[in-house]
C-alpha cells in the first residue's frame, strides 16, 4: 500500500540558519524529496543541507518571503507541499496525523490550517502568540501573499484543520533575533498605516493603541497563556513579545509623525 506521506514534498526557505536547520530535517526523514530555497547562506547552512540526500536546493537572491515561497511552490511536483520555515520541528504525532489526513481528505480541500507550539532553548511553553496557518497546500491551488514582515498562503478553495501543532523552535542568538526585529517592524508599520482600519484584525487594531499594545502583551503572555507557570522560560518569551511591542510602537510614533 502506497504512503500517504510521499504525496508530499516539504519546502523550507533558508538564510543563515545552521542553529536550526539540522533539526528540522531530522523530522523530514520520511520525505523522498525536500525542496529548500537558499537566499545565499554564507555560514554552515549549505553543509548541513548536503548532509540529507534527499535535499534539493536551489539558491535564489531574497526579495520577499512571499516571491521565495511562490518560487518553491513552482518546484514541487507531488499533490502537496508542507511548507516550514527552518526554526519549525515536526514530531511523530504530528506525521501520523499527517499521513491520516492525506489518506482521507476530500477532493474539495485545497490547504490545512496547523498550530504552532513554542518552544524557548528547546522547552516548550503552555502556550504563545503564534496563531495557526496554512503549512500544507495543494501548490496550485491558491499563492502566497507578503503580510508585514511576514508571509501567508490565500487558498482558493477549502481550508481544514490539524490538531497536532508544528514546533517553533528557533536557537539563532539573541543578536541575530534583535536585528531581525528592527527590520520587520519597519514592514509591520507599513502595513498598519497603509490597510483600512476596517481590514485590520483585532490585534493589529489593539497595535494601534501605542499605550495599551504592550502592556496588553505582557499580561497575555504572563497570565492569558499561563507564562507564569513556564519559569525563567515563559519571563523571557514575554519580555521578548513586550520589547517588540514597546520597539513597534517607537517606530510607529516616528512614522505619524514624518508623515
Amino acid at each position: 500500500m502506497p504512503d500517504p506521506l510521499d504525496q508530499i514534498t516539504p519546502l523550507i526557505l533558508t538564510f543563515n540558519e545552521e542553529a536550526n536547520i539540522g533539526r528540522t530535517l531530522e523530522g523530514l526523514r520520511w520525505a523522498q524529496r525536500i525542496v529548500v530555497v537558499d537566499s545565499g547562506s554564507t555560514d554552515a547552512t549549505l553543509t548541513i543541507l548536503a548532509d540529507f540526500p534527499q535535499v534539493e536546493v536551489v539558491t535564489r537572491a531574497f526579495d520577499s518571503f512571499a516571491r521565495q515561497a511562490n518560487f518553491g511552490l513552482g518546484l514541487i511536483n507531488t499533490p502537496w507541499c508542507l511548507s516550514l520555515d527552518a526554526d519549525h520541528g515536526i514530531t511523530a504525532a504530528f506525521r501520523i496525523e499527517l499521513a491520516h489526513l492525506i489518506a482521507d481528505v476530500e477532493p474539495e480541500v485545497d490547504a490545512v490550517r496547523t498550530p504552532f507550539r513554542y518552544l524557548v532553548y528547546g522547552r516548550p511553553l503552555r502556550s504563545s502568540l503564534l496563531p495557526p496557518r496554512i503549512n500544507l497546500m495543494r501548490p496550485a491551488s491558491g499563492t502566497y501573499v507578503d503580510d508585514g514582515h511576514a508571509h501567508r498562503f490565500v487558498p482558493q478553495g477549502h481550508v481544514i484543520a490539524l490538531h497536532e501543532p508544528v514546533l517553533h523552535d528557533d536557537r539563532k542568538p539573541l543578536d541575530r533575533w534583535l536585528d531581525s526585529q528592527r527590520r520587520y517592524l519597519h514592514l509591520e508599520v507599513q502595513k498598519l498605516l497603509s490597510t483600512p482600519q476596517q481590514q485590520l484584525s483585532r490585534a493589529d487594531r489593539l497595535r494601534k493603541r501605542h499605550l495599551i499594545a504592550p502592556f496588553a502583551v505582557l499580561l497575555l503572555c504572563l497570565v492569558w497563556h499561563r507564562g507564569l507557570l513556564d519559569g525563567w522560560r515563559g519571563w523571557f518569551y514575554a519580555f521578548q513579545r513586550t520589547y517588540v511591542e514597546l520597539l513597534f510602537s517607537l517606530i510607529l510614533w516616528e512614522a505619524r509623525q514624518d508623515g
